[in-house]
């Protein structure tokens, strides 16, 4: 099976329209993404062994954590479902050879990476593209199969309240689209977008923190820290005019630390991190 098909066999026809309609190589690089991008690698710095140790990045995208952390001195695999993708990090890797990262696509529930081959799996996209429980379970679980016993597995879910608290921050309350799709998560966290329009993502699971939690233990993990990624930081209203003032943007980040705990902040969080031994 080549790639080109055998990406078709792991991702939705929605999903593999949606990434070809985006850049996702460059989401993290605008203001709406860097309070995500500067948060994750805050708490990868903080949880990942130190270097050279081996990381698995599933659902890597174009490389933009696969890269940072190869520079860091950390072995890295970056696998994707996305062909797109792939081939973009690809592209990069040409350009900075002083760079080396492994790459292929590949599918999150069943990777091609040996038993006990790593030191800390990264699952920043398959848990909510796989829309089943099973799957997710089974994604987790395949990630304890590499990991070494005292490894470490990083995994990020969407909360099931994102489409609410976007639609209310944005203003967007007037929107019947925008309305149904919350209408929709609220009920079981089955995010669809019935619509052309990317800015409404793809066909998505969206958890609620305890659902994310279970899965861990199902998929054969103890989760050490349930952590929010970006908090309420995504309620601020013109975040580009106060990220741009270094105390402000400081202070954001700073304010975003202290509750990066607290359950009752979970659900206004674009995303949550849980992280498993």
């Amino acid at each position: 099976m080549n790639n080109s098909d055998r990406q078709k066999s792991i991702l939705l026809p929605e999903a593999y329209q949606h990434y070809n309609q985006i850049d996702e190589a460059s989401r993290l690089t605008g203001i709406g993404g860097q309070l995500e991008l500067l948060r994750t690698r805050e708490l990868m710095r903080r949880f990942l062994p130190d270097p050279p140790a081996t990381i698995i990045d599933v659902g890597g995208g174009a490389g933009i954590h696969a890269f940072w952390l190869a520079e860091q001195g950390f072995d890295v695999t970056l696998i994707d479902a996305v062909l797109h993708h792939i081939e973009t990090a690809e592209k990069n890797a040409r350009e900075r050879p002083d760079v080396s990262i492994r790459m292929e696509v590949g599918d999150a529930r069943s990777l091609n990476i040996d038993d006990s081959a790593a030191d800390a799996v990264l699952l920043f996209g398959p848990l909510y593209h796989l829309t089943s429980r099973e799957d997710r379970v089974k994604c987790i679980a395949e990630a304890r199969r590499v990991l070494r016993p005292e490894g470490i597995v990083m995994g990020v879910c969407i909360p099931r309240f994102a489409s609410l608290v976007n639609c209310l921050s944005l203003g967007e309350a007037g929107s019947s689209v925008f309305r149904s799709i919350v209408d929709t998560d609220l009920q079981d966290g089955q995010h669809r977008n019935p619509t052309d329009d990317p800015t409404f993502f793809t066909t998505t699971f969206f958890h609620h923190p305890d659902q994310l939690v279970d899965e861990f233990k199902d998929g054969g993990f103890e989760v050490q820290h349930l952590l929010a990624v970006e908090g309420p930081g995504k309620l601020i209203p013109d975040l580009e005019k106060y990220w741009s003032i270094p105390e402000q943007k400081e202070w954001i980040l700073e304010v975003i630390r202290k509750v990066e705990r607290e359950p009752h902040l979970f659900g206004v969080s674009t995303h949550l991190m849980a992280i498993g031994k």
